[in-house]
């Protein structure tokens, strides 16, 4: 809600000044605003995704495709900084200039609606057995006929993890079915189920929980009734060798809106184990 407020105050202020070159100050009731700080806010997902490719200045205005402006690597060296969390030690020194060097070394490598590989993870407060707990949800876009939408990929529940732990191998090597219980009628098949919270080692080493279907299912059954959302960042794995992540700061200042808030070196064979947890069938 307070990030609601803010770009709406904004907005009404950017509609009440005019542009010029000087710092102006606008008024409303106690707030004094920067209208520069408005400009430079990147105020919406798709606007920091313009911005990252250069289709839009710092100052927020469109680059038409025809212009020699458009997507030309040495401006969008300038405003890839601008991009950055400034107050991270992280987003703001070496490895930050490195990546804009990558990113900028061809005419390649921009951030794409449609490109797939990029998450928002929208954390929200649900009512389970009458407490309050936190789930974190994962969406991505999927095309569909001639338009898109956001889909549900995954969630992470601590609830849900605690029922599935990562045994030690030696564990799971001693629940196992004998190659010829066939021949019993599977008459040992009562080991299985003594111990029922091992039951997931007698399943195929391919096997992997479904947490979005245990999810599903508490929802249907009325065990988790959603509350309210509580905060929402990107993850993009888009980029090639790059995994970065996008976060909202509501802060004082030119540095303000969304931006990046993390940001690793990763080689795309090294994604792959990474991606199955925001899209677990992202192969299928």
């Amino acid at each position: 809600m307070n990030k609601f407020l803010r770009i709406c105050t904004l907005l009404i202020l950017g509609m009440s000044v005019k542009l010029s070159d000087a710092q102006v100050y606008t008024n409303l009731g106690n707030v004094q605003t920067d209208e520069r700080a408005f400009y430079t806010m990147t105020k919406q997902m798709s606007q920091f995704m313009s911005r990252f490719n250069y289709e839009e200045d710092q100052y927020g205005k469109k680059i038409h495709p025809d212009s020699p402006d458009y997507r030309n690597r040495m401006k969008r060296k300038t405003v890839l900084p601008l991009l950055f969390d400034m107050e991270n030690p992280r987003t703001n020194g070496s490895l930050r200039d490195f990546f804009i060097s990558d990113l900028t070394q061809a005419d390649s490598n921009y951030f794409e609606f449609l490109g797939g590989k990029w998450y928002s993870e929208v954390s929200a407060t649900f009512k389970m057995n009458g407490q309050s707990v936190d789930i974190s949800m994962i969406f991505a876009i999927e095309q569909e006929n001639l338009g898109s939408k956001w889909v549900l990929t995954n969630v992470y529940f601590s609830d849900f993890s605690k029922l599935f732990p990562k045994g030690d191998i030696a564990e799971q090597q001693k629940h196992f079915l004998h190659p010829m219980s066939h021949e019993l009628d599977f008459m040992n098949i009562h080991k299985v189920f003594k111990t029922p919270e091992c039951i997931e080692y007698y399943a195929s080493k391919t096997y992997s929980p479904d947490y979005l279907t245990l999810f599903f299912y508490e929802i249907k059954k009325g065990n988790l009734v959603f509350e309210k959302i509580n905060s929402e960042k990107f993850h993009v794995f888009q980029i090639d060798n790059w995994y970065f992540e996008v976060s909202w700061f509501n802060r004082d200042g030119m540095n303000t809106g969304w931006l990046i808030s993390n940001l690793i070196f990763l080689k795309d064979n090294e994604k792959e184990e990474l991606l199955k947890f925001y899209q677990p069938n992202i192969n299928k």
